[in-house]
């Protein structure tokens, strides 16, 4: 049988800076649901990678005395080596600097500008570099960026313009129509109300007083302005051809399921991006996901502020499970979310530390000192063991359902309720205790058979969130079993020899970690 296909996408990372955390929560997201779209039996194509031209890098590759090609090619390594750091699994990691991409880009600009959806015009406004982006006066707040809170300039200069009046009508009825096309449901409020509704402003989609941007082929003084070049990756890559000959993958996996993005370029992925695929005559995707910012303590991280945090460091202070459990169980489905270090040692110390690893530990560890590590076959069962049973075998469902609403931490949360209920099976049971007399010993393997099999069926549904941790958990169970559809409870083979027990968290000395930190 087929399998169903899932093509979920990630905003390209802008190069003009290596990416902080913020950034990077969105890619570790991206590839949970990913990991957890395979796992459930998806053919699954997931594309990420960098944005390229414009003019806040020229400036940057200016400044350096280096030309622009040199300075992304720096900064797109730097942005792919942190998304390896995380253990991402993207199927392709794409660069807007592509020759291929440039070629089709220049092409669907042209469709455009011979149908009539691009015009030539002169831009009068307020641009913000950093956000690369024209407001109007009603637009800034306080006088800044809406965007960003920086400084925006008067500019003018002739440019080219998608006419987005053309298809405002026809956008706000198919919004209206697919009431899940833009999530969560505030964000695709603010847009309707705040953008759509007072009516459209024509996009500048051309700039002439910069040169790093791909240039428009019938008018030799403009380039390419980012929108249309950015936003088509999500096709070009696929193999989308504006004559009808794409590629077998583009057939197969447009329209995207999920495209990812932050909640600040929301804007540009519910508006630009719509008007430009129903100019193309092509399907919208089918969901535009605005995910929440991570905050530093309360503050937005940013260079001026000196508040900003890479994963790398991280994931070299505290190990790169530990860094995406943080971040995929701490950041709520639709609010900001905030990180400080003292709450990720607590979460590691309280959840990752305490729950799992004890769990894992002490399970495997009494599986050596009472039966020498062998599994065996349950066959003394109580009334007892049928709540832990009926945890695990409805967790499944649980998570299934969350994920399908994208509710990531309650996916993870509802996997801890497993282990937390074997960690009070445990204390229910006694193991120990059956451990000290003869006639018990029946009773001893059922009771540690259930515990290793409700192990093994978490380290199976936690395998998209803490891949190194679940197959940690696999190598001490010996076992390869690791498959969705063998969460049967019985999944765990009789008459195997478990490996030895290794922690898989140790405990952090809050205090004395954050002075080493500080430091």
């Amino acid at each position: 049988m087929e399998k169903r296909k899932f093509y979920i996408s990630t905003a390209i990372a802008y190069t003009s800076a290596k990416p902080h955390i913020g950034n990077t929560y969105e890619i570790v997201l991206a590839d949970a649901i990913a990991r957890y779209k395979r796992l459930t039996g998806y053919d699954v194509y997931f594309q990420t990678g960098t944005d390229e031209h414009g003019q806040k890098i020229e400036n940057k590759a200016n400044e350096k005395g280096i030309p622009p090609q040199e300075y992304v090619d720096e900064i797109s390594l730097e942005v792919r080596k942190i998304y390896d750091c995380m253990n991402t699994s993207y199927d392709k990691f794409i660069r807007t600097t592509n020759s291929s991409h440039e070629a089709v880009v220049q092409r669907i600009f042209k469709k455009l500008y011979d149908q009539g959806d691009i015009y030539k015009g002169k831009y009068e406004g307020l641009y913000c570099t950093p956000c690369e982006s024209f407001f109007t006066e009603t637009q800034l707040i306080d006088g800044k960026c809406p965007d960003c809170g920086r400084e925006v300039v008067k500019m003018s200069e002739e440019a080219y313009f998608l006419k987005l009046s053309n298809y405002s009508k026809r956008l706000e009825e198919y919004i209206e129509n697919h009431p899940d096309f833009i999530q969560p449901e505030s964000r695709k409020n603010e847009i309707v109300n705040n953008f759509i509704k007072p009516g459209l402003q024509d996009l500048c989609v051309s700039r002439t007083s910069f040169k790093w941007g791909i240039p428009v082929t019938f008018d030799e003084n403009h380039v390419i302005y980012v929108w249309i070049d950015a936003l088509t990756n999500y096709i070009t890559f696929l193999g989308y051809d504006i004559d009808g000959h794409e590629s077998e993958e583009f057939k197969k996996y447009w329209p995207a399921d999920i495209q990812l993005i932050g909640k600040d370029i929301l804007r540009f992925h519910t508006i630009y991006w719509p008007v430009i695929l129903m100019a193309l005559d092509l399907p919208l995707p089918k969901k535009i996901f605005g995910h929440p910012w991570i905050l530093f303590g309360n503050d937005k991280m940013s260079k001026s502020k000196g508040n900003i945090v890479y994963a790398d460091d991280l994931v070299q202070e505290f190990g790169v499970d530990a860094v995406r459990y943080y971040l995929l169980h701490e950041i709520p489905f639709a609010s900001d979310g905030t990180f400080t270090y003292e709450l990720l040692i607590e979460r590691i110390n309280s959840d990752l530390a305490n729950i799992l690893g004890n769990l894992v530990n002490r399970t495997i560890a009494m599986s050596h000192k009472y039966l020498d590590g062998e599994v065996f076959a349950p066959s003394k069962k109580e009334e007892i063991d049928d709540d832990l049973l009926h945890c695990v075998l409805s967790t499944s469902a649980k998570v299934e359902a969350h994920m399908n609403e994208y509710k990531i931490a309650s996916a993870l949360d509802d996997i801890f309720d497993i282990f937390r209920r074997s960690n009070k099976y445990i204390d229910e049971t006694t193991p120990w205790i059956l451990a000290k007399e003869e006639e018990n010993l029946d009773r001893l393997k059922t009771v540690l058979y259930n515990l290793l099999e409700a192990i093994r069926t978490g380290a199976v549904l936690l395998q998209p969130f803490l891949p190194e941790t679940a197959d940690r958990i696999f190598h001490q169970l010996n076992t390869e079993n690791k498959f969705i559809d063998s969460l049967n409870f019985s999944g765990l083979d009789v008459g195997i020899h478990l490996n030895e027990p290794e922690p898989l968290f140790a405990r952090i000395d809050k205090d004395k970690k954050l002075q080493e930190l500080t430091k």
